[in-house]
């Protein structure tokens, strides 16, 4: 066989195992790339009960309520289109309120409702931690001093 043809049955091959590990990489992300259904995509989709998702939107306003156990939150997620009803029983983030934005891991139960068990709370842009907001604050008012 000339040179010739075996770097092009070189390349070919080449080009062949680059193609593969791509799909393979492309499939592989897919499954791990953690989407969320909003309200009204989850509406729409009429997903089984005690199937696991991801429900992502704001937090209504007025509509959460506390239990007194202290640990136990219902409120409703809402898109701006649909609402849905979300318990939740566990320690809230510092940032989860209503009005903001939340992505809830759970599931509906039969009944309809979404009991999550984990809540993540979204901020925008401009967010700085509290003890950063402090020290911020600190050094505004010691240049202002000046």
């Amino acid at each position: 066989m000339q040179a010739k043809h075996q770097r092009l049955i070189l390349g070919i091959i080449a080009l062949a195992a680059v193609i593969a590990a791509g799909f393979l990489a492309l499939v592989a992300f897919k499954k791990q790339a953690a989407y969320f259904f909003t309200p009204t995509d989850a509406v729409k989709a009429h997903l089984p009960a005690n199937r696991n998702i991801r429900l992502g939107g704001m937090v209504e306003r007025g509509s959460l309520i506390r239990e007194k156990d202290g640990v136990t939150i219902h409120f409703r997620v809402t898109d701006g289109y649909q609402k849905i009803a979300v318990s939740y029983r566990g320690i809230v983030p510092d940032l989860f309120r209503e009005g903001s934005g939340v992505v809830a891991d759970g599931h509906f139960d039969p009944s309809g409702s979404f009991t999550a068990e984990t809540i993540l709370a979204k901020h925008d842009e401009r967010y700085m931690p509290p003890v950063t907001q402090q020290q911020a604050a600190a050094t505004q008012t010691t240049l202002q001093e000046k």
